[in-house]
């Protein structure tokens, strides 16, 4: 069970530390020599633990949404939140995540356009990576109909609505670079609201 553990430990220590090197050269530029000499290890090791780069990338990319999607199911959860209070709270604690993961933002943005360069379709992966999000959202807005709280809505067409918001965050920090996103928080608050 020990080694089990250490193993665990050491792979989630190797993520974090591959996620400053992604930060630092970005993706293109990072290299597994990169990663295994800012963790202290061999390249040798490092393939005990990934297969490659863009493993260990999206192992990184899958750690970071594990942590939103914690956040977010503890609001989900919250019994004493409307439908609306759940939906504007969901979207203000990713714009939280967002605005504290704005260089990896930039890295991952970085990633889907050379994705997209080599002919491969960005838009897969993006989708692989944000559909329990999209599922939330969306049964939060179906829970909300159910209880008068929501309109009658065409619930793709709502979940679209709301994804638009964080794509539109994503915009302003990693393009416009932004530090925060008070502006766009205010019209989430408004928005939301607009779906009662």
């Amino acid at each position: 069970m020990a080694v089990t553990v250490e193993h665990d430990k050491r792979r989630k220590k190797i993520l974090e530390k591959a996620l400053a090197v992604f930060i630092d050269d970005g993706f293109e530029d990072a290299t597994f020599q990169k990663i295994a000499d800012r963790c202290g290890i061999t390249r040798t090791i490092l393939y005990l633990y990934f297969k490659n780069k863009k493993e260990i990338f999206t192992y990184s990319i899958k750690q970071l949404l594990l942590n939103v999607e914690e956040s977010i199911n503890v609001i989900r959860c919250d019994k004493s939140l409307t439908s609306i209070e759940k939906i504007t709270r969901i979207l203000l604690d990713i714009f939280r995540h967002l605005e504290e993961n704005s260089q990896l933002l930039s890295v991952v943005l970085d990633y889907l356009v050379l994705l997209s360069k080599n002919d491969a379709d960005p838009e897969k992966p993006v989708r692989r990576r944000t559909v329990k999000l999209r599922h939330i959202l969306s049964s939060i807005v179906i829970e909300g109909i159910k209880a008068g709280e929501i309109r009658k809505v065409n619930v793709k067409t709502a979940d679209d609505y709301l994804y638009s918001f964080i794509e539109a965050a994503i915009f302003q920090l990693v393009v416009l670079r932004r530090t925060e996103l008070n502006e766009l928080k205010e019209t989430v608050v408004f928005a939301v609201k607009l779906l009662s």
